[in-house]
Order: structure tokens, then C-alpha cells, then sequence
């Protein structure tokens, strides 16, 4: 007996499936003991640490500035940005360079781990804690081997535009 299967139309229209078109591409970090993730499209380039310049009169959270190819690269200690007590100077750690429209700010980290591709049925809401939450850093979390991780909003990390410190480059 000869079995055959029937394609539906609107399935065979559509063409081969994609195993990453329902998914999310991003970029899993450590950071305060935690673990976050960062759109890997906003992901400039990940550098090895060094000593920033401080920045006068900067918020606690601006590490400083480094020379990124000839530009001033502003850098960020994204554990106590988040709440968290200051990142040590440890030699292990890295920057990564981010980008959110026109600008770019170094994210100082203890590592980073992984490119992970959750499906986006596996994106949750993060809870909402607080009056309002307009301002919440991270909007969705996965859970990865029974690891919670935040996917955290670029735009809501980093100063406001037209502030001192919003870092832009060309």
C-alpha cells in the first residue's frame, strides 16, 4: 500500500519553515550574580576590560570613559545600574558595546556566556513590582536549565538623550 501526504495549500504557500523565525537572538551575560540577556542586534562588539577614565560629576553607576578606535567610549557599571553593589575591577570581566539608535555605551559585565535562540513562547512578562513599572529595565525573562534570565531594555538602561552622559559615536 503506497502512503502519500497531502500539503495544505497555505502550508506549501508558505515554503520551507524557518527554525529561528519564531525565535529571539540574544546575548546571555553575568552580571551582580545574576544572569540578563541583551537583543544581539544592539551588540556592537564584546571587549576585554580596562580602566576607564572617571567621568566628573558623573552618576555612580558611569564608570568612566575608554578609547574605542579613536572615539570616547562612555562605560557603564551595569550591576550597580541595576541596583546592584559595584562591579570589583577583576582583570575576567568584559564591555560590551551597545547601540540604541545613535548611541553607543560600553555595559561592564563579570562574562559573557552564550548567543541563545528562545522561542517566543518561552518569553515571559516580568512581573510587575512596583507603581507603574513605566520605567522597568527588563521586560521579559526564559528560563534556561532552571536559570532565570531578564531580557533587559537597552533604551531603559541607558541615560536619557540629551543628557551629559548618553554617549553618542559615529
Amino acid at each position: 500500500m503506497n502512503q502519500t501526504a497531502t500539503i495544505a495549500p497555505s502550508v506549501a504557500a508558505a515554503g520551507p519553515v524557518d527554525p529561528l523565525e519564531d525565535r529571539s537572538e540574544l546575548l546571555t551575560f553575568r552580571c551582580g550574580g545574576q544572569r540578563y540577556a541583551v537583543d544581539i542586534m544592539s551588540v556592537r562588539e564584546i571587549r576585554s576590560w580596562s580602566q576607564p577614565t572617571p567621568l566628573p560629576h558623573a552618576p555612580p553607576f558611569m564608570r568612566g570613559m575608554v578609547n574605542l578606535r579613536g572615539s570616547v567610549l562612555p562605560v557603564m557599571d551595569l550591576a550597580h545600574r541595576l541596583g546592584s553593589p559595584p562591579t570589583d575591577d577583576d582583570p575576567r570581566n568584559v564591555i560590551i558595546v551597545i547601540q540604541d539608535r545613535a548611541r553607543v555605551h560600553g555595559l561592564l559585565v563579570e562574562a559573557v556566556s552564550d548567543i541563545v535562540h528562545p522561542r517566543m513562547d518561552q518569553l515571559q512578562d516580568v512581573p510587575q513590582v512596583g507603581d507603574g513599572d513605566d520605567n522597568a529595565m527588563a521586560d521579559r525573562l526564559f528560563v534556561v536549565d532552571d536559570v532565570m534570565i531578564q531580557v533587559l531594555l537597552i533604551a531603559r538602561i541607558l541615560p536619557p538623550i540629551g543628557t551629559q552622559f548618553a554617549g553618542t559615536m559615529t
